[in-house]
């Protein structure tokens, strides 16, 4: 999940970048209001962290460019506590407001709760052979054993899950996992490819986690074969 922050204090965006990591998001950040609403417009994300106090444009412009062209969730984030700047970023088309100083855990939960409504018809458990993975408390089970994962590790293996029996690319992967801008040795890919397996595939006798020699990664059951390729 690609999250953007639009937000000029840097110790908050830096904050807030550093935190979704953590949990697993790409996180993108823009310093003030005209580079936020390009990126915005720009790019695809599956949600905006928009701060209404920004240089240049501030939050409310930002959002009615955005609103114009894209449905884009967006959670507004403002020192100010009045109950009509709320309410005027509600009927601009936010999705939700938080005041600052807000809670970390709170952010997180109304993120997950704006993208559980805005993707109805998108699982939040998948199941891939015995392997069970619950996007939302970012668990994973195989043959009923709870695999330790990293944030890194769930991320990479939500972005196969999402797309079990396609190959991706590393490039694909990269840019899911990491950053859009990711530029680094292919290794770094295959490093994680490789830990990922060591911890779903491993320790049981069916392979889920398939190498396409020249093309890339595919998660899937294959009946009848044990080894990976």
């Amino acid at each position: 999940m690609k999250i953007l922050i639009v937000e000029d204090e840097s110790k908050t965006a830096d904050y807030l970048q550093r935190g979704l990591t953590e949990q697993g998001y790409v996180v993108e950040v823009a310093n003030n209001g005209p580079d936020g609403q390009h990126y915005a417009l720009q790019y695809d994300y599956d949600l905006i962290i928009l701060d209404v106090m920004l240089p240049g444009a501030d939050g409310f412009a930002v959002l009615r460019a955005i609103r114009a062209v894209k449905q884009t969730p967006v959670i507004m984030l403002t020192a100010r506590d009045r109950v009509d700047d709320r309410v005027k970023g509600l009927r601009d088309g936010a999705d939700d407001y938080l005041v600052k100083p807000f809670s970390f855990l709170e952010l997180v939960a109304r993120i997950q709760a704006i993208t559980r409504r805005g993707r109805g018809q998108d699982p939040m458990q998948i199941n891939v052979g015995d392997l069970q993975i619950d996007l939302l408390s970012r668990r994973a089970w195989r043959d009923g054993r709870r695999l330790d994962l990293t944030a890194k590790e769930f991320a990479l293996l939500a972005a196969l899950a999402r797309r079990q029996g396609e190959i991706i690319s590393k490039t694909v992967i990269a840019e899911q996992v990491w950053d859009i801008n990711f530029e680094s040795n292919a290794n770094v890919v295959e490093v994680a490819i490789k830990r990922l397996r060591a911890k779903i595939d491993n320790p049981f006798k069916h392979k889920l986690l398939h190498t396409i020699r020249g093309m890339g990664y595919v998660l899937e059951s294959r009946d009848g074969e044990d080894g990976a390729t």
